[in-house]
């Protein structure tokens, strides 16, 4: 369940052009079950429609302090109603006017009366973001405890490419929900594997799997948001959340070596990686050319990586084990369950349409070393990586 769910967010919008990302923005929480009430300066009225985020929204949108009949004082009860308040896409003036305390529209009035957490995602032209008073803004903003999200570089208006785009509107919502999730793992030390390992037969080719390193950043990003010291070692750096300490990987061997260095310190291990089982016994330094006929190759087992650190296991530490099967889901996954002494097993039955691989999805089913089985029908790999901490948390024991 999304940690936005029953949460009523105000959603500040200005008059930035990235402010169609918005309407986005507002659906994705919306669809998360959040209360979200849209509030609409006159600059983002400029660039956007008022009846568009009325419709989207939970309540229809707040445009000024003077046009709401239920409310004398609209950006006091909004204040006081909201669980967090998410400024998207946040100009430089509205950020100048969140660190001066200016109250000069509804948005800004509601901001300076709230008690709840505030996210901002800037966006502006680059010579505006690297401006030194606009840098100095931001910086005070997150030192009083702003959450700022992005910008990043890309296309901007005007043809322009560079520092300034709007995070997309699904990472600002990963970032809310990050604000919104209680610290369960504060203090805790995660070691996270993902992506799949690629044995390499030649210079150019390799032995690989079809793994995308969604699901194990997927679970990095959620203990991150609870709190946790997050290693992520990886074969797919660019999906590796912002939060995480990241460890590029390219093969088994280099995946193992560095699981062996950071796993004896963590309080949970979480090996969503694809490790390749099998390598090739002896690859070429150099492309083997079609010429020279089909190669023959061997191939020998790799460090079973998960067995390892089974048999090494600290106490109190949770080890976490992956599944993929295409059939005999139950028995195959009791079998690692038992034989390479995990706390948990997650399974897929990646033969699924949409579970697995490649997919923003999955369905997953836990079973655990005290026999209970938890089955997580088909999802985001965001709500399965929630269902697998909130496992995890649960096995571990309590901080000294």
């Amino acid at each position: 369940m999304s940690p936005v769910r029953g949460r009523c967010i105000v959603l500040g919008v200005t008059g930035g052009i990235a402010a169609y990302k918005a309407a986005e923005v507002c659906r994705r929480l919306v669809g998360a079950g959040a209360h979200v009430v849209p509030v609409l300066t006159a600059g983002a009225l400029r660039m956007v429609g008022e009846t568009t985020f009325s419709a989207l929204a939970s309540e229809p949108a707040v445009t000024s302090l003077w046009n709401d009949p239920s409310s004398a004082i609209p950006h006091t009860s909004l204040g006081q109603r909201a669980d967090a308040i998410v400024v998207c896409p946040a100009t430089a003036r509205l950020i100048s006017d969140l660190r001066a305390g200016r109250s000069g529209d509804v948005l800004t009035a509601t901001l300076l009366a709230t008690r709840a957490p505030v996210i901002v995602a800037p966006a502006m032209h680059t010579e505006m973001w690297e401006q030194p008073s606009v840098q100095d803004n931001v910086a005070v903003l997150g030192e009083r405890g702003v959450t700022i999200v992005g910008p990043v570089e890309g296309p901007l208006a005007g043809s322009d490419i560079g520092a300034g785009r709007m995070a997309e509107p699904a990472d600002i919502v990963v970032e809310i929900e990050a604000v919104l999730t209680p610290q369960v793992l504060a203090g805790r030390r995660v070691l996270v594997t993902s992506g799949g390992t690629r044995e390499p037969i030649d210079a150019v080719r390799y032995v690989g799997n079809r793994s995308s390193g969604k699901q194990g950043a997927a679970v990095a990003s959620e203990a991150a948001a609870r709190g946790a010291e997050v290693v992520l070692v990886t074969t797919e750096p660019d999906r590796a959340p912002a939060a995480a300490r990241v460890v590029v990987v390219e093969t088994a061997a280099e995946m193992a070596s560095a699981v062996e260095l950071e796993a004896p310190g963590a309080d949970a291990v979480v090996m969503a990686a694809a490790v390749a089982d099998f390598r090739p016994a002896r690859p070429a330094g150099t492309k083997l050319k079609k010429g020279q006929g089909v190669p023959a190759l061997e191939l020998e087992p790799t460090r079973d990586i998960l067995a390892s650190l089974g048999a090494s296991k600290p106490p109190g530490q949770v080890l976490v084990g992956f599944a993929a099967e295409t059939e005999d889901l139950e028995t195959n996954a009791l079998s690692k369950l038992r034989s390479k002494n995990l706390d948990v097993i997650v399974a897929n039955d990646v033969s699924k349409e949409h579970v697995g691989f490649g997919y923003d999805t999955n369905e997953i089913v836990m079973y655990t070393a005290d026999g209970a089985r938890h089955h997580v029908p088909l999802t985001t790999k965001q709500e399965a990586a929630r269902a697998v901490l909130d496992t995890v948390a649960a096995l571990m024991p309590e901080a000294p």
